[in-house]
């Protein structure tokens, strides 16, 4: 296959066409900011709902009395509206994970591979994909004793969390669920509690956190009346 040629845009910030994971990101909400108008968003109507119509598995009984918490696609319908998404993510402790493998293989869950990071993929008796991470963040006791729950009542990471995981992922899908998400938060202090959570375990992406807040909050705003209609 042929080299492709690197795009100017893209030129004028790595040479060589290799973006980093953060400059993919800022990359990405510079373009955004330079097309955002305001009510370039759905119906605020749709924009508010919260559902929980894809049947996921529901692992509290499994797992009781071992912290755990919803992140990666799933955990967004706590947010925003529901989207497809492949798989279901969970986080719980480090030390707690092989505990949790037990557990789910005792269930009929069963072990298919390590993930890139700590964890593995499983997969339910009704071929479900399960992502179970073992985590060691900073702030990991803070997402597990804090979390809220989405609407099917399962415990689902808290906002600023997963803001910080998204940061960290870096991809195009993970943006446009970061402007969504803080775009429809209900209060200026809950914004400022995912502030303060990226200022403290994130602040190089702090940045792009307002940014990612300004372009969510446009696709928020009512248009202006056409004068032409």
């Amino acid at each position: 296959m042929a080299d492709r040629p690197i795009p100017p845009a893209i030129a004028a910030i790595a040479p060589d066409g290799n973006l980093t994971p953060r400059q993919r990101r800022h990359f990405l909400i510079q373009l955004g900011l330079r097309r955002q108008k305001p009510g370039t968003g759905s119906s605020h109507e749709f924009m508010m709902r919260r559902t929980a119509l894809n049947p996921w598995p529901d692992l509290r009984e499994i797992l009781k009395g071992i912290d755990w918490v919803l992140i990666g696609g799933v955990a967004t319908r706590a947010y925003m509206p529901e989207r497809v998404t492949k798989d279901m993510d969970i986080l719980v402790r480090r030390d707690d994970g092989e505990e949790v493998v037990e557990r789910l293989e005792a269930a009929g869950y069963k072990k298919v591979s390590r993930l890139a990071v700590p964890g593995y993929l499983m997969r339910s008796p009704d071929g479900v994909e399960l992502d179970v991470l073992f985590g060691e963040y900073e702030w990991l006791e803070e997402a597990l004793t804090r979390h809220g729950h989405d609407p099917a009542g399962y415990p689902v990471i808290g906002l600023p969390y997963l803001i910080i995981l998204k940061l960290a992922a870096n991809r195009g899908r993970d943006v446009g669920d970061m402007t969504t998400m803080l775009g429809w938060v209900s209060s200026e202090d809950e914004l400022d509690k995912v502030r303060a959570a990226v200022a403290r375990y994130s602040p190089e992406d702090s940045g792009d956190l307002e940014s990612l807040i300004f372009m969510g909050q446009k696709e928020r705003e009512t248009p202006p009346d056409n004068p032409d209609n």
